[in-house]
């Protein structure tokens, strides 16, 4: 939003200076981006009249002018094409400077003297065009100087608001805060209604209600829209940065820019029948101002007549309807359109305007008259014509609703931090235009105003409070609490430990979008349907992950892909398993690894890592709760892993988890030309474990025999140790599988697993007769269940 200084100080006018008000417009949230000069740094400059233009006798493109400064006539030879006579242009006299360098001198041109220089706006940096002489007004003052007529000593204030404030999109608003800042006056704009003086209308109807509650229009006739637009006008709206066009278009823009409420002027002529506001037909089509067609879709809002559309309401008119040199008659409409049915409506036909800025924003819903009549008073005033009565339709049962907040003295000592004096917050929330009235005492009633969409809340009174008294002024205070020591339950992992364990062992955390390509999901969960985004990033972006390792691994081909060979990541976060609205989020932790197992030194070789490692990594995050041996492996699939190297982790007959190779085909499709491992385990189980117990020491000796067992090769070594704990008795105190061994000297169908079982008694020395009897057990148990037999 940009507006002249001198216009806001026309409304409201605080005894601070330029850079003070620019620095408090900021600490309001109101951020000033610019300060800029509507005019170059020039002296000397008057208002001056060409009485006679003659042709240069050596020039063609030159003429001589006589220009009178109303006291003198001069001679002057100039260039411009439109130097002729009877005109008022800015005139630089001898002495003049335009700038640092540019000092206005008697000369001669092609042999005629020329006492001073005729102005172009460019020349002047009071805009870029240089294509003439800047014609000022036909009143304007002979003599006067030039900064002094159209006050240039003036900046225009560019401010980035947020999308919030749309409220303060019009020096209306703007003033509002200023004058809330300050305690200044505001002294807004006269408005009395205009009489009609005749009875010409058009009917209006609402057939999309929701969309558009309210809606006013008025038939001007008999406008002569030849006349121009008067210099202040023009000079207002170039400093707001909007170009003069013509004066219905003008004093439409101009009424926006003043009290906030877009509008927009037909051509009468060109409207069959009444107005209807009304969704637009799929497919139908309209040609915009701007000379776009553009094909209207169902849910695009429009004025229409009762033939065709006339505009996409609140964004921009059509073309056919547009006024026009030849327009005699007008129909000014001014409405109120919901922010919900506007937004994105501009940007899906590829345009932003103003009107659509501020219809998305929030426009008060209670302006639309008083923006009649002002633009109404402003038409007659400079192109005349005759004003008909204005057509009201409204939906009262669709305008917003505005419902009293209660405001509290002790909330706002609360969140501020300090005590405000009752009448300070009245005044400075009735200066806003808030209604305030105590219901008792420390406690108000607040009626929120129809400019005010951002209100709606305790704490939103309590910004607005904040800002007004100066975020600045507020009192430095680190907060208190009281704070007891949490008991921390020993029997759990938590995430930030099972981090440091895998940093421990070599990993580094990543962070990957949860977002992934629909392509990279089925390739790792091709049984599944992925959780498609309806407005993704982008098209390789657009489905929710339901494991972490499409991120890692493409984290993984980020490294190897420069020279970074030796990779261990790991990842945790949310997966997304299923669709809406049964859609599970689980927390997940995933590690990959790949690579040399140590790092390249003189003390060790360069082994590849393997299942083995990648297990030892998983086996110590299980151990982290304590709880180690509620978890099993056993032999899984996953289509992700490769067939043979796929372990299943289980806990209480619950997968928990996948670790295992990636499948070859996977490797072959991402293009990963070395061995890589990956895990996934789910949080909530590596959490929760056992809170260790003490257990006196025996002071009697161990008892420890080793058994070499021959089974079938495809009986887990798990289920065997699983089985000699079971028949060990109550004495086993450690149980190690310490070798395993296929090939010569036993069947090939075969495997042996050697096993050390250490007993201990507590109260006493254990026999061979006891220790004998337990081991026979076992191998009796072993011999049923595996067909195991000692290998000799």
């Amino acid at each position: 939003m940009k507006f002249s200084e001198q216009w806001l100080r026309s409304w409201t006018n605080p005894e601070v200076d330029r850079d003070t008000l620019v620095a408090k417009l900021s600490m309001v949230g109101l951020e000033v981006d610019s300060v800029t000069p509507v005019a170059g740094d020039f002296h000397g400059v008057v208002v001056g009249e060409i009485l006679s233009a003659e042709q240069h006798p050596d020039a063609d493109k030159l003429r001589v002018c006589q220009v009178s400064n109303g006291s003198e006539t001069f001679q002057v030879v100039c260039g411009a094409p439109n130097a002729r006579a009877g005109i008022k242009i800015p005139f630089a006299m001898i002495g003049a400077e335009l700038g640092e360098d540019f000092k206005i001198k008697k000369a001669k041109l092609r042999g005629v003297e020329s006492y001073g220089m005729l102005c172009s706006a460019s020349e002047l940096k009071v805009s870029e065009d240089h294509s003439g002489l800047m014609e000022l007004a036909a009143d304007a003052p002979l003599g006067m100087d030039i900064r002094e007529y159209l006050g240039l000593d003036d900046v225009v204030i560019e401010i980035g608001l947020t999308p919030n404030r749309g409220d303060c999109l019009s020096l209306a608003g703007l003033a509002r805060e200023v004058g809330a800042i300050y305690g200044s006056d505001v002294q807004p704009v006269a408005i009395q209604p205009v009489v009609p003086v005749h009875e010409e209308t058009r009917p209006v109807e609402l057939l999309a209600p929701q969309a558009c509650p309210r809606y006013l229009g008025r038939v001007i006739r008999n406008v002569d829209l030849s006349r121009p637009t008067p210099l202040w006008m023009v000079e207002r709206l170039r400093r707001s940065d909007i170009r003069s066009i013509d004066p219905a278009v003008d004093v439409t823009n101009y009424v926006m820019l003043e009290l906030g409420q877009p509008m927009h002027a037909f051509d009468l002529a060109e409207i069959r029948g009444g107005i209807r506001v009304r969704m637009a037909e799929q497919g139908e089509k309209l040609v915009l101002l701007d000379g776009q067609e553009a094909t209207l879709t169902a849910d695009t809002l429009v004025i229409a007549d009762h033939e065709r559309p006339l505009a996409i309401a609140g964004v921009m008119g059509g073309e056919h309807s547009g006024v026009s040199a030849q327009t005699r008659d007008l129909f000014l409409e001014s409405a109120f359109f919901d922010p919900i049915a506007l937004a994105g409506k501009a940007r899906g036909y590829g345009l932003h305007t103003d009107a659509s800025h501020r219809f998305e924003r929030g426009v008060d819903f209670e302006l639309a008259r008083q923006a009649m009549e002002r633009a109404t008073a402003l038409l007659l005033e400079i192109v005349g014509g005759e004003a008909g009565p204005v057509v009201e339709a409204v939906s009262e049962a669709d305008l917003p609703k505005r419902d009293a907040v209660i405001l509290r003295s002790d909330r706002i000592a609360q969140m501020l931090g300090l005590e405000l004096e009752p009448a300070l917050v009245e005044r400075l929330l009735a200066a806003l235009g808030l209604a305030v009235s105590a219901k008792v005492e420390g406690v108000w009633e607040v009626q929120i105003p129809s400019h005010r969409f951002d209100i709606a809340l305790e704490v939103d009174l309590i910004e607005e409070l904040g800002r007004l008294y100066g975020y600045d002024r507020l009192p430095v205070r680190y907060p208190q609490a009281r704070l007891a020591p949490q008991a921390r339950a020993e029997a759990t992992a938590e995430l930030p430990a099972l981090r440091r364990l895998l940093v421990a062992r070599g990993y580094q955390e990543a962070i990957t979008y949860s977002f992934i390509d629909p392509k990279l999901f089925a390739q790792f969960n091709p049984e599944a349907t992925p959780l498609v985004l309806a407005n993704p990033i982008s098209a390789d972006m657009a489905a929710m992950r339901a494991s972490l390792w499409p991120g890692l691994v493409k984290a993984v081909l980020h490294n190897l892909n420069r020279q970074q060979n030796r990779v261990r990541l790991f990842e945790s976060g949310l997966r997304f398993v299923g669709q809406l609205p049964q859609l599970q989020q689980e927390s997940m932790l995933a590690g990959v690894i790949t690579g040399n197992r140590l790092p390249e030194s003189w003390s060790h070789g360069r082994e590849s890592v393997d299942f083995y490692d990648l297990k030892g990594d998983v086996e110590a995050l299980l151990a982290a709760a304590g709880d180690a041996g509620a978890f099993r492996f056993v032999a899984g699939e996953h289509p992700a892993l490769h067939p043979g190297q796929c372990a299943r982790i289980e806990r209480e007959g619950r997968t928990v988890g996948y670790m295992g190779a990636i499948h070859p085909q996977l490797a072959t499709e991402l293009g990963i030309e070395q061995p890589l491992f990956l895990f996934e385990l789910h949080l909530a189980e590596l959490a929760v474990g056992k809170l260790p117990a003490f257990r006196e020491l025996s002071r009697f000796p161990e008892v420890r025999r080793d058994l070499a067992l021959l089974v079938d090769r495809d009986t887990p070594a798990e289920e065997v140790l699983g089985c000699i704990r079971e028949c060990a008795g109550d004495y086993l105190t450690d149980l190690k599988l310490f070798d395993v061994y296929q090939g010569k000297g036993i069947d090939p169908s075969r495997k042996s697993l050697a096993v050390g079982l250490t007993w201990q008694h507590p109260s006493r020395t254990l026999n061979d007769d006891e220790v004998s009897a337990a081991t026979q057990t076992i191998l009796t148990s072993l011999g049923d269940r595996f067909n195991a037999t000692l290998r000799m």
